[in-house]
């Protein structure tokens, strides 16, 4: 009897191909890609040229193009590999049109405030308003795509309030290269995977002055410590933020070099505008477009966020590099 699970991955970016290339090796994964010149090109080359260069796809994996009517309709798990922004309308049509399929979202930041919403929105509470039928969670952790896609050792948490939605991704993603940690707190493992985000950006930001490795421990550091004054005013637990999810996911964006989080501080603090950077980069910095949606989440809930803050004014453009370093170094001497 055929043990495999029947997955699909909706997005065919970095994150979303990697994540369907591991998967491929024990399930029969399907990945759907909505532009057709990219579905042509990846069937041609069975190669992700756009945002995995020289990683060859599996034959096993199968690549589809179009919407979801095109997936086959008796699937254990979807997975959306889309950015925060289209996280609501993915949801939105999976209820309307598989509303019995659980799904984890592989998204990472704070959605846009709605209208006249004061604050924007978690991916989960995004998913109680546009899709709160659904059984749902998040697959995060420390992970540059690139890499998960090459088999390199890589461990990640799959977080979600229902534990069958938790143990169903542990058994789709882990494997011998990709180990999968179930995860009850899905607001501490949402609010890590966003703040770090923005976090480096700050980090970048601080390497690319050249202020030293000390300014970077310390950076990081104190950047932990607002992630978990946020997360945990928000309800999470504390020490979630000690695990992959918290203080992995920020090591590693913070600091490797294929973080474009990370890469968008660093061009920043060498004179390039946000526009420049954007146009430049090609792929989605999520930190870019949650920094002030987390910070104002922040300052409504009365938690401090000083890092933070220096980072929405310098892609505000209201603050140089150099005048974000002179603001948080300003600050008035206090406990740690």
């Amino acid at each position: 009897m055929d043990q495999r699970l029947r997955l699909a991955v909706i997005g065919a970016g970095a994150w979303g191909t990697a994540v369907a290339i591991q998967a491929s090796a024990r399930h029969h994964v399907h990945l759907l890609v909505r532009d057709a010149q990219q579905h042509a090109d990846i069937v041609r080359t069975h190669t992700n040229t756009k945002y995995l260069p020289g990683v060859s796809l599996p034959p096993d994996l199968s690549v589809v193009h179009g919407g979801v009517a095109q997936l086959p309709p008796d699937l254990d798990l979807i997975v959306l590999g889309t950015p925060m922004s289209a996280l609501r309308s993915g949801l939105a049509a999976l209820q309307a049109q598989r509303p019995h399929t659980p799904v984890a979202w592989l998204c990472k930041g704070f959605e846009m405030a709605q209208g006249t919403a004061a604050d924007g929105l978690m991916p989960h509470e995004v998913q109680a308003q546009a899709a709160p039928q659904l059984a749902c969670g998040v697959l995060s952790g420390p992970s540059f795509a690139q890499e998960v896609a090459l088999g390199q050792p890589t461990a990640l948490v799959a977080a979600s309030a229902q534990p069958q939605v938790s143990e169903l991704m542990v058994k789709a993603f882990h494997g011998d290269a990709l180990r999968v940690y179930a995860n009850a707190d899905l607001v501490g493992v949402e609010v890590g995977g966003a703040v770090k985000n923005v976090l480096a950006i700050a980090t970048g930001l601080c390497d690319g002055m050249q202020l030293g490795l000390n300014a970077r421990a310390a950076l990081i550091t104190r950047g932990l410590a607002e992630m978990m004054r946020l997360g945990m005013a928000l309800g999470a637990r504390a020490e979630t933020f000690m695990g992959l999810s918290g203080l992995g996911d920020l090591v590693l964006t913070a600091t490797g070099d294929l973080s474009r989080n990370r890469r968008v501080g660093l061009a920043m603090a060498g004179g390039k505008s946000l526009a420049e950077v954007l146009a430049e980069l090609g792929h989605v910095a999520e930190g870019v477009y949650s920094a002030k949606t987390v910070f104002q989440r922040a300052k409504h809930l009365g938690v401090e966020m000083p890092i933070t803050e220096a980072v929405v004014q310098l892609l505000d453009g209201q603050l140089s590099p150099r005048q974000g370093v002179a603001q948080l170094m300003g600050r008035d001497a206090k406990s740690e």
